[in-house]
C-alpha cells in the first residue's frame, strides 16, 4: 500500500513540476542525465555572500550566511559520526540542531553550541527496517517542536533524499530556508520529478561535485555525488543577468589531494 501512495505522489509531483497534463516520456538513461544535470544548474543570486560551514573537506558546504537571519532551528541528516556543518549551525545562529543517523550511533561532539543526536533516518513513512527506526521529514520537524521556524537542513543519506522530498508536504519545504543536499544518482526519473519539485520553492545557488565518486561513463555528469545549495525563493532574488563561477573559491576536494572530476563536466547536456 506504501508503494502504491508513493507511486501516485511521484506521478501527481512530476505533472505539477512540468505544468503539463502529460509529463515527457523518457526514452533512455542518457536522456534522463541530460534532463537532470540541465535541472542542476545553479543560477546567480544578487543578495547570497558565499561562506563555507563545516570541515574543511568532505563533511563542509557553502551557505549564503547573509540569509540566515530568521533561522531558528537547523536539521543535519546522514552524520556518520561527525558534524562540523551542525556544530557551525548551531555556535553560529545561537540555534538547536537536530542530528540524525540510524547506522552510526556516536554522538559527534560540539563544545560551542547546542546539537542533539537522535538514533534515527528519514524515510517516507514511520517505521523499522531491518532494526533501525525511520520516520519522516514533517514528523520529525514537528516532533521537535519546530513546525513553525524557519529552518536550515543539510542531507547527506546516501539516496534516501530523493522520496524524502517527493513525499515532503509543501509546508515544511516553504519553512526551510536554506536546504543543502548531497545528492546521489543521475539517471532515474525519480530524481528528475524530485529536483523539479524543490525548484518550485528554491534556486540551486550552488553545485559541487564530489571527488569520491568521480565518473567518466555517466556524461554529462562527471561525479554520481554531488552537493547542491537551495536557496528559498521567498528569500533569494534571482539575478538575471549575472554569472555563476564554478567551482567557487571556497570549494574544497572532498577527498584531499585526489583530481577532481572533470569527465563530462566540459560538455553540457
Amino acid at each position: 500500500m506504501l508503494w502504491a501512495v508513493l507511486v501516485f505522489a511521484v506521478v501527481l509531483v512530476q505533472r505539477r513540476a512540468t505544468n503539463t497534463a502529460h509529463p515527457p516520456v523518457l526514452t533512455t538513461t542518457l536522456q534522463t542525465r541530460r534532463l537532470l544535470h540541465r535541472e542542476l544548474q545553479p543560477v546567480k543570486l544578487a543578495n547570497c555572500t558565499f561562506q563555507r560551514f563545516g570541515e574543511a573537506n568532505d563533511g563542509g558546504y557553502l551557505v549564503c550566511s547573509n540569509l540566515l537571519g530568521a533561522v531558528r532551528g537547523g536539521y543535519s541528516y546522514g552524520i556518520s559520526g561527525y558534524d562540523g556543518w551542525g556544530c557551525d549551525v548551531a555556535t553560529r545562529l545561537d540555534v538547536m540542531v537536530h542530528q540524525y543517523d540510524c547506522f552510526n550511533l556516536t554522538r559527534p561532539r560540539c563544545a560551542t553550541g547546542m546539537t542533539v543526536f537522535h538514533g534515527e533516518c528519514i524515510g517516507t513513512a514511520k517505521e523499522v527496517q531491518e532494526g533501525r527506526p525511520f520516520d519522516t521529514l514533517a514528523n520529525q520537524i514537528a516532533k521537535n517542536g519546530d513546525r513553525a521556524k524557519h529552518l536550515i537542513v543539510k542531507m547527506d543519506v546516501e539516496g534516501a533524499e530523493w522520496n524524502s522530498f517527493i513525499t515532503a508536504p509543501e509546508d515544511v519545504l516553504q519553512r526551510i530556508d536554506q536546504l543543502i543536499v548531497e545528492f546521489h544518482g543521475t539517471d532515474q526519473t525519480r530524481f528528475l520529478v524530485a529536483i523539479r519539485r524543490l525548484k518550485h520553492f528554491f534556486y540551486i545557488a550552488h553545485l559541487h561535485w564530489n571527488n569520491y565518486a568521480c565518473v567518466d561513463d555517466q556524461h554529462p555528469f562527471p561525479s554520481w555525488a554531488y552537493e547542491v545549495l537551495m536557496v528559498n525563493k521567498r528569500l533569494a532574488v534571482l539575478d538575471p543577468k549575472g554569472t555563476v563561477v564554478l567551482p567557487n573559491p571556497l570549494d574544497a576536494p572532498n577527498r584531499p589531494g585526489a583530481p577532481g572530476c572533470t569527465a563530462g563536466a566540459a560538455n553540457g547536456p
